[in-house]
């Protein structure tokens, strides 16, 4: 069986063919009340060999996740090369699944390479302890402006234990003295996620390591070793 799928966050709309029997058709799946979940259950329960195309989207973990488990077959297509195959650009839900059915029979469907879910996973970790290095640095800025505001310009000693002790140590407004205090919580919070170990993974250190030399890479280095790894 096999099935085109234009997928949406909510719900997915498939045309798919029986090769056996020839029978066709098309049909909108809920996912929130679980019935494109049934359908596919419902398939390999059958005894049903299954291979679903979709076009490369966001928020589709799950339902890789779902057709991995019950051994159907994905394929994961370049949305821009397959806009750029149809043939009435006219769109909508109906024929964007008509036309991922069209293109897995005629084998012309423009599959891309796909992570692993141990890479995928992995990813979470480095773009995880990305956001706290730039949580970090924002915090940081706010720190130094605060310091600044009252006269002193303490760059990279600020950080250091006595420098902070400094920083403690300045008579300030009332809500500036809550923002700082807020502020110092938050950066050591910060810098305890980042130390606290990582779950044991035979990609762990790598991925420290990765992430380390990504962080202090000129911009255009950080863009590609981001899109690589």
């Amino acid at each position: 069986m096999i099935i085109g799928v234009d997928y949406h966050p909510s719900f997915q709309t498939i045309a798919f063919l029986m090769e056996e029997t020839g029978e066709c058709g098309e049909q909108e799946l809920n996912h929130s009340d679980g019935q494109a979940e049934k359908f596919y259950r419902d398939l390999k329960q059958r005894g049903i060999c299954v291979r679903v195309g979709m076009e490369a989207t966001g928020y589709s973990r799950w339902f890789e996740r779902l057709l991995a488990e019950l051994g159907f077959e994905l394929w994961i297509g370049d949305p821009v090369e397959i806009k750029a195959k149809r043939v009435k650009k006219q769109k909508t839900d109906r024929k964007d699944a008509q036309l991922l059915l069209r293109l897995m029979l005629e084998n012309n469907f423009p599959q891309i390479w796909v992570p692993s879910p141990e890479n995928r996973d992995l990813r979470q970790l480095l773009w995880h302890r990305h956001r706290l290095v730039q949580m970090r640095t924002r915090i940081m800025n706010q720190l130094q402006a605060l310091a600044m505001n009252e006269g002193y310009r303490w760059k990279k000693k600020l950080f250091r234990e006595q420098g902070r002790a400094q920083l403690e140590k300045l008579t300030l407004a009332p809500w500036a003295s809550r923002r700082r205090r807020e502020l110092l919580e938050l950066l050591d919070r910060i810098r305890v996620c980042r130390e606290s170990p990582t779950p044991e993974h035979p990609h762990s250190r790598i991925a420290s390591l990765l992430q380390t030399r990504i962080s202090t890479a000129p911009l255009w280095m950080r863009v590609i070793g981001r899109t690589l790894i």
